[in-house]
């Protein structure tokens, strides 16, 4: 009866780590590989400096645009600006242009 006791406690105690050993393992695989973990992190990472590197490159063309279009507001138009658009919608060309056509 004493052995007996003996081994069910010691077996009992072997389960209770096992079954927190694999409880912890479970954990510690999903903190790798999971949706959130480990890994997921640096392909969020690599995301997010894609992401910036098109954000700078938008906010430069859009400080362009900006440029552009302070040159044609009402208040002090560019003259040559908007003698440009004006042709590029007309697809006109002044006498003393030079019209280069291409194939």
């Amino acid at each position: 009866m004493v052995i007996r006791r003996g081994l069910r406690s010691v077996f009992v105690t072997l389960a209770l780590y096992a079954v927190s050993a694999l409880t912890v393992s479970y954990f510690l695989f999903h903190a790798q590989h999971g949706a959130r973990g480990l890994e997921a992190r640096g392909a969020v990472r690599e995301s997010l400096r894609e992401l910036e590197a098109e954000l700078a490159t938008l906010t430069l063309e859009r400080k362009s645009w900006e440029q552009r279009l302070a040159l044609v507001r009402d208040d002090n138009v560019d003259r040559d600006l908007l003698d440009e658009s004006a042709r590029a919608m007309l697809a006109r060309t002044h006498k003393n242009d030079v019209v280069i056509m291409g194939r």
